[in-house]
């Protein structure tokens, strides 16, 4: 007989009503831990659905006004912003143009919303490269590292000038932390925080995003010259700490659901906040199988991100933040 006549802990007594999981849950995830990943287009008037990601659009700069003050009124705390130029070239030129379209939108959302926000502004090139590598590329077609720092320094000065609370370089080049709190302490833009990407991962998971900026890879899709490889967990831990030592005031891994070991680990070790980004991939996976009525959605959504916190993040970037935000309040 179990228990052979002695007292058997009986798990199941604090998972018997709502309440009580309630009361006893160890991990909760809540609107504030949240941001939500935005896309603004230069020259369209009206937003333009992003197919592979169902419910989110490249907006216009007044469409993302509109669709940021509806985040704020759900009582999610920030944003980050990805913009797609009308024109291309070979350096990116226009990630640092005072009128280009992220630090035109970065104007018009801290006129709009005040201090109500925080506005992340994602600092990289890819989006404005003709070549759609995140860097500037030498003859040989490899990405020139200290060249691309250079580069970086300006976008964060022209995104800070614009309103940016916090810039977010997501290059994975060497220094790109340093170099870009150098520049922006040097401009006395001391109170512009750096979230650094500083365990970002080649990962597969990236696809619809790509769709989403309109970035094409030249070389074959190529980024594992700088981006982390999937198989070392201890590689990104010596990143992180690198960055940290170099000025980041977060650091975030990325992608998300398939890296809990190294979130976990990060977690583990560091003081600052660590940031989760569950990327497009991870949010379009779900919304496929949930729309062949495979799984359901809503709930699986709710189950990556409640992952996310159980293994330590603090901040989760998501395109699920609208929609959870809703379920909450509701």
């Amino acid at each position: 007989m179990v228990g052979a006549g002695f007292p058997v802990r009986r798990m199941r007594r604090l998972r018997r009503t709502p309440a009580l999981r309630r009361l006893v849950a160890e991990t909760s995830l809540g609107v504030d831990d949240l941001v939500a990943p935005l896309f603004v287009r230069a020259g369209v008037d009206d937003p333009v659905p992003i197919t592979s990601l169902p419910g989110h659009f490249q907006h216009s700069v007044a469409s993302l006004v509109v669709e940021a003050k509806r985040l704020a009124s759900l009582g999610i705390p920030g944003v980050v912003l990805f913009g797609i130029p009308e024109q291309k070239d070979a350096v990116g030129s226009g990630a640092w143009d005072p009128e280009g379209v992220v630090q035109v939108a970065l104007a018009e959302l801290r006129s709009a919303l005040g201090d109500t926000m925080v506005l992340v502004a994602d600092l990289c090139l890819d989006e404005y490269t003709d070549h759609g590598h995140c860097g500037v590329l030498r003859a040989d077609g490899s990405v020139d590292n200290d060249a691309t720092l250079e580069l970086y320094q300006q976008v964060a000065l022209a995104q800070a000038a614009a309103g940016a609370d916090v810039v977010a370089p997501s290059g994975m080049m060497d220094g790109q932390v340093a170099a870009i709190r150098t520049a922006l302490d040097g401009a006395s833009r001391t109170d512009v925080a750096v979230l650094a990407y500083a365990a970002k991962f080649a990962s597969g998971l990236y696809g619809p995003f790509r769709e989403a900026v309109d970035v094409t890879i030249a070389g074959g899709g190529d980024r594992r010259g700088y981006q982390q490889d999937p198989r070392n967990g201890r590689e990104a831990l010596v990143e992180v700490a690198l960055d940290i030592a170099e000025g980041a005031d977060i650091v975030m891994v990325k992608p998300a659901v398939a890296y809990l070991d190294v979130i976990a680990s990060v977690a583990a070790r560091v003081e600052v906040p660590v940031a989760a980004y569950h990327v497009s991939g991870e949010y379009s996976m779900v919304k496929a199988a949930a729309e062949r009525g495979w799984i359901d959605g809503d709930a699986v959504a709710l189950e990556h991100l409640l992952a996310l916190k159980r293994a330590g993040a603090d901040v989760i970037l998501t395109y699920f933040a609208g929609e959870v935000a809703e379920a909450m309040r509701d």
